[in-house]
């Protein structure tokens, strides 16, 4: 496998599931309303308002926003409110990004062969960065030289991953992307990508998929 750079999920591929639904979601739910209320100048809180207000004009944004956070909704300016909220709570202690065990170690190994790292998630790229920044395993982010979130696309959309092909300024076929979501994996491949799911037992298995698999960062075929 002739692979240049390697794109990564977040969530149950270098990071639990269970982190982001039960630490982080609820963090942001329960800070909500006071970090709106004690910041209503900050960009993200004024957006995120305009979103729930725009999308249901007749019911309370707080409302909408908590029922949003609640449906995990990919909508773009709560994941940037919501990364507002988790970088207070990372600064202050109270946060620190899951990794799993093998994630760091691989991560580490493909920079030092001089492969680009980068990553696409549903979350906000602010709220990326701090997750690898203070980390379980340290501050990781120096070994990323891209990071793209929903601005750039829906992860189900392949016109994502084109966009992200053009801004890493490589042919698709040398990149490879890793993701524990099929439907994700299906629209890099269409896009040209190469790909393979990650099937950690931790988080549950996918359905049948014709992507080539591997149980963690450290079995991914080709960059064992």
């Amino acid at each position: 496998m002739s692979v240049r750079a390697v794109l990564v999920d977040i969530e149950g591929t270098t990071s639990s599931l269970s982190f982001v639904h039960d630490t982080l979601f609820p963090y942001a739910d329960r800070l909500l309303d006071d970090f709106v209320h004690a910041h209503p100048g900050l960009p993200e809180v004024a957006a995120a308002l305009a979103a729930a207000r725009a999308a249901e004009p007749d019911r309370a944004p707080l409302t909408v926003l908590h029922d949003w956070i609640a449906a995990d909704r990919k909508v773009t300016e709560l994941k940037s409110l919501q990364g507002a909220i988790w970088r207070a709570g990372y600064i202050a202690g109270e946060l620190h990004g899951h990794l799993w065990p093998d994630s760091a170690p691989a991560l580490q190994a493909w920079a030092a062969r001089g492969l680009q790292l980068a990553v696409f998630s549903s979350g906000s790229v602010a709220a990326q960065q701090l997750l690898f920044g203070h980390s379980t395993a340290g501050d990781l982010r120096p070994l990323f030289s891209a990071w793209f979130d929903t601005h750039i696309g829906a992860k189900r959309d392949p016109q994502a991953y084109r966009a992200i092909v053009a801004a890493l300024g490589m042919p698709a076929a040398d990149i490879l992307f890793l993701s524990d979501v099929v439907e994700e994996l299906d629209a890099a491949r269409a896009a040209g990508l190469r790909t393979c799911c990650i099937e950690r037992g931790e988080d549950g298995l996918p359905p049948a998929h014709s992507h080539a698999r591997a149980a963690d960062l450290a079995s991914v075929p080709g960059l064992g």
